[in-house]
């Protein structure tokens, strides 16, 4: 380990370089969870109302999970061989479009790449390799499957939010970012703060202003980051949540009674906070 840490002082562009490598590829894979898990989730619905209505199950169903099948063109459903799926590069050498059948491919993918590969390189830039870097990433990853799973479906699915929570309290055993008592009352207060606003709104108005998936987020950004964070984070989350509202309502003449996904929100003022505090804005 130590070798390595020296490595990394010795040739820091080398290691940031390495580390922009990684978060590309680690990006892929976050790709992968953002348009496989919600799929997973929905089958295990159906099957489970299947079962609740005492009606037969499909029988000899494809296996389905984050791992098989190999990644496939969603339009022709043709195997992506190995060199078009290179992070990245890919995207530019076929120019956006299937090799097998010329269908558009969603820039959410390089972009998803493109941020993680950023986020990643930030985050090392300021720290070094250990423990707390390690944590660092897996907060920003979880953040941003999060972020964009919840503006395609409006889901912050528990397999998600949950291992985030407890993730977060695990690194604070040992005070990584914050003291565990102060994550403890983080994640407490995070969870009752959006639950007691949710049920305000609902008796004011008898609508649902928020998810329970939202109070289980703010709960896992207050387990990371402690309870003294989460007013930033909720300043922050709704005031650009209002904004992009109000722009995007104008814009496109939409009406504001179609409801808004709050994660993405929360997802940003989580990452500012914790790049905040660990001082990135000095890098400039």
């Amino acid at each position: 380990m130590s070798l390595l840490l020296n490595f990394t002082e010795a040739f820091p562009l080398i290691w940031l370089c390495s580390v922009g490598g990684l978060g590309a590829i680690v990006g892929s894979f976050l790709n992968v969870v953002i348009y496989r898990l919600p799929v997973m989730l929905e089958t295990r619905w159906q099957r489970e109302a299947l079962l609740q209505l005492a009606q037969p199950l499909p029988e000899n169903t494809p296996r389905f999970n984050l791992l098989l099948p190999h990644s496939c063109c969603p339009r022709c459903q043709q195997p992506i061989v190995a060199r078009d799926n290179v992070p990245l590069l890919s995207f530019l050498w076929l120019k956006g479009k299937a090799r097998c059948c010329g269908a558009r491919i969603s820039w959410r993918y390089p972009l998803v790449e493109l941020a993680t590969a950023s986020l990643f390189m930030l985050a090392a830039a300021v720290l070094p390799l250990g423990m707390p870097l390690m944590g660092v990433w897996i907060f920003l990853s979880f953040l941003l499957v999060l972020a964009v799973i919840d503006l395609r479906t409006q889901l912050l699915p528990d397999a998600l939010t949950l291992p985030l929570l407890w993730i977060g309290l695990f690194f604070n055993l040992q005070g990584h970012f914050v003291d565990l008592e102060e994550a403890t009352v983080g994640a407490m207060a995070g969870y009752l703060c959006l639950w007691a606003l949710f049920w305000l709104f609902k008796l004011a108005t008898e609508k649902d202003a928020l998810g329970y998936g939202d109070f289980k987020l703010l709960a896992a950004l207050g387990a990371w980051l402690g309870w003294q964070a989460l007013p930033q984070v909720v300043l922050l989350a709704a005031s650009c949540g209002l904004v992009f509202t109000l722009v995007q309502r104008v814009v496109t003449r939409k009406s504001f009674d179609q409801p808004l996904a709050f994660g993405p929100w929360l997802a940003l003022g989580g990452v500012a906070c914790m790049l905040m505090s660990l001082n990135v804005v000095g890098l400039w």
